[in-house]
């Protein structure tokens, strides 16, 4: 199944919706890491919830959606950018003895950063006051757009073969009245659906099932994708911000310079030669 994203309206209900549907870019993101199960399915709802928030707010540019705290895991992040291009990483303290968001963060809160490529930084912060990250999204959208708004989340961890989905609904700012009726009914509907139906199904038959009465109106889907941002090159450029002394200290003890980017794994190396020539 092809990673995809897929938008939709409703032709006679105010309300709007997503799906996402993800395979290489979970496994791309989660390969090599040895997370356990809980957290890798914390970071793949993580990675669905990225890709709903990046087409849901419409900006061009870069977005970062963090969960930290002080519970077992430190963090968990994904990066984005409004092309659906991601990439992602968590980071434990201690061992994994629950599953809920509470279990795995503790006390902590969620931001989101945008970055967009023209205009000003935005950061919004919310308090993981919720057991799950779907209802933890919820209360941001009811604080920062006052609109009601429904998540679903369904994953599974099998290795080589880890699958996501995620699935949006929202109200539409339209007659306040008719749009919360409308809500109500299309989220009874939402309820109704099985996580292996969302992990198994394409989402044409996902859609049909769910709406075949309300006439969903479904936009081009929009491929997602894994792409890490680390290269030789802006490695070699943190190395320049260490300084050459330090650095032949560090190659004097050890050989060469190695460093791996957290996110891929992908490691670099330099040797002396190639130190010396970053300084001239």
């Amino acid at each position: 199944m092809q990673d995809l994203l897929h938008r939709y309206i409703f032709e006679d209900l105010d309300a709007r919706g997503e799906l996402v549907q993800l395979n290489t870019t979970f496994n791309e993101i989660i390969k090599g890491h040895d997370y356990p199960n809980p957290v890798k399915e914390l970071l793949g709802e993580l990675l669905a919830a990225t890709c709903l928030l990046t087409a849901t707010l419409k900006f061009e540019g870069d977005i970062a959606v963090q969960l930290q705290g002080d519970g077992p895991v430190k963090y968990a992040v994904i990066n984005g950018d409004n092309e659906q291009n991601m990439r992602g990483i968590a980071r434990l303290q201690s061992e994994i003895k629950g599953t809920s968001i509470r279990d795995l963060i503790g006390k902590g809160h969620m931001v989101i950063t945008i970055t967009p490529k023209k205009g000003e930084r935005y950061q919004g912060i919310v308090p993981l006051d919720a057991d799950t990250l779907a209802k933890c999204l919820e209360q941001y959208f009811t604080q920062s757009e006052q609109l009601k708004t429904r998540l679903w989340f369904a994953t599974d961890v099998t290795e080589n073969a880890a699958k996501v989905s995620g699935l949006f609904l929202q109200v539409l700012p339209v007659d306040k009245e008719k749009a919360e009726q409308d809500f109500i009914h299309l989220e009874a509907l939402s309820n109704t659906i099985k996580d292996e139906e969302l992990l198994s199904l394409d989402a044409t038959t996902v859609l049909t099932r769910l709406y075949h009465e309300d006439n969903p109106k479904v936009f081009e889907p929009q491929a997602v994708s894994y792409k890490c941002t680390c290269t030789r090159d802006k490695t070699a450029g943190a190395l320049v911000n260490v300084g050459l002394e330090s650095l032949l200290e560090e190659i004097q003890s050890n050989g060469d310079i190695q460093i791996s980017c957290h996110y891929c794994l992908e490691n670099y190396i330099f040797d002396e030669s190639q130190v010396r020539a970053l300084f001239h």
